[in-house]
């Protein structure tokens, strides 16, 4: 039997080692240092928790929920502050009428098109793990979309417009859904 308190305290405490590790505090207040492990970690922690489909079986793993690749919260999580980041530097977003869209970015459109349906799926069966596979299938997508695509260095304002859009609405999905599961998304990590 494992105490929940000590077990926060340990993913908080790893993530905290990950995060570390990886240089991305650099700048950043001890206690905002504090808040955004603790995010982490917890959107970690939630996210793999609720990934199993509830009639199942599993054996949690403390430094796998807080991985940053793969099926996991801070992955979600990392998707979602890299989308900020872009946002935040882009501005404003411009329009973008009878804009041509690639073979990504229908897929892109496809998925979030079923978010709706999954909200409905998920609560029907008492199932987030449909919500959690939902968002990692988004944010698989979005990160292939995003490392061939150029969004803010895109020279057609309507294409740079519409990538914007679509980044943005893909961002707000990862938010509403993590907040579904009762985690929180950082707005830089």
């Amino acid at each position: 039997v494992v105490d929940a308190d000590d077990l926060i305290d340990e993913v908080i405490q790893k993530a905290k080692e990950n995060t570390k590790e990886r240089g991305q505090l650099d700048g950043m207040s001890k206690n905002e240092i504090d808040a955004l492990c603790e995010i982490i970690a917890l959107g970690g922690l939630k996210y793999y928790l609720l990934k199993v489909d509830p009639k199942k079986r599993m054996l949690f793993n403390p430094q796998e929920s807080i991985e940053l690749n793969g099926n996991t919260g801070p992955f979600i999580q990392y998707c979602y502050a890299r989308i900020k980041s872009v946002l935040n530097k882009a501005g404003n977003i411009g329009g973008f009428e009878e804009t041509e869209i690639n073979a990504s970015e229908k897929e892109i459109i496809k998925q979030i098109s079923n978010f709706p349906q999954i909200i409905i799926e998920a609560a029907k069966n008492y199932s987030p793990a449909l919500v959690v596979n939902y968002l990692f299938e988004l944010v698989k997508l979005y990160n292939s979309y995003y490392q061939t695509y150029y969004i803010l260095s895109e020279e057609v304002d309507s294409i740079k417009n519409f990538r914007l859009a679509l980044s943005k609405t893909v961002a707000d999905i990862l938010e509403k859904g993590m907040h579904l599961l009762g985690a929180e998304v950082p707005e830089k990590m």
